[in-house]
């Protein structure tokens, strides 16, 4: 067996671990949400209850978590953010299936989370004095997933980009993205905390087994290295006989 073939076998692998780690408390979540697990239901409605309350007795707090919902809404923050994001990216030619993995992850975790709303079909939380109306099922949330989806799609495709600093300020970026994102969700009545929190299990999940798949069909060169040697090629092709003869008579 090749490197190259144990090299992709090994990435393939983990991709399916990966997988198969959210799978399973996911499915778990879902089946009892899906089963109406009293524990799990009387603690869902609870938090719910106490979270709307405090929006309620806060105006400002409403006007601004409704804010975010829009901000936040999944085909909104993927045209604003990760759309241009990938377009940066692949502008090189170094970088470009970089950038169509992350434009394809983003599709299908938006494709997955609307998916599995219709199969489990868990009705929105129901309040006596709710914050506002929804539409659609509850489970998962898909803004907790899309946010983690987005969050760590763009991590992972700038990664090789940046410098410790940078890559630092990209997870504080993104994890404070979904963590309000999430709060908005159950502040607002939206969804229930489970909701969220299959979400942003799910979308994180997805994200990281696609990438693992990725890395095993792609070169393992970074991007700096391809970028550097492109553009060192580029350099020695442009050079002409006369600049380096003129090299040559200067040493």
């Amino acid at each position: 067996m090749s490197p190259l073939v144990r090299h992709r076998l090994v990435r393939l692998a983990w991709s399916a671990l990966y997988a198969l780690v959210v799978a399973v408390p996911v499915g778990v979540l879902a089946y009892l949400v899906h089963t109406s697990f009293p524990p799990l239901v009387d603690a869902d409605q609870r938090v719910e209850v106490a979270a709307t309350t405090v929006t309620l007795a806060h105006p400002w707090l409403r006007h601004t978590l409704l804010v975010w919902q829009t901000i936040s809404q999944p085909l909104v923050a993927y045209a604003v953010v990760g759309l241009p994001l990938c377009v940066a990216v692949g502008r090189r030619p170094a970088r470009r299936s970089r950038a169509w993995w992350a434009a394809a992850t983003m599709t299908v975790g938006w494709v997955l989370g609307v998916s599995l709303k219709e199969v489990v079909r868990r009705a929105r939380p129901v309040l006596d004095d709710p914050v506002s109306q929804f539409g659609s099922y509850s489970f998962p949330s898909g803004h907790a997933l899309n946010a983690a989806v987005l969050g760590t799609t763009c991590v992972l495709l700038l990664w090789p980009l940046l410098a410790r600093r940078g890559r630092i300020v990209a997870v504080a970026l993104a994890v404070a993205w979904t963590a309000v994102t999430c709060a908005d969700r159950i502040l607002l009545g939206a969804h229930f905390p489970s909701d969220v929190a299959a979400g942003v299990v799910l979308g994180t999940g997805v994200v990281l087994a696609s990438h693992a798949g990725y890395r095993g069909w792609t070169p393992s060169m970074p991007e700096r290295d391809a970028d550097a040697s492109t553009d060192t090629a580029t350099d020695t092709h442009l050079r002409s006989p006369v600049h380096d003869r003129a090299e040559e008579s200067a040493r």
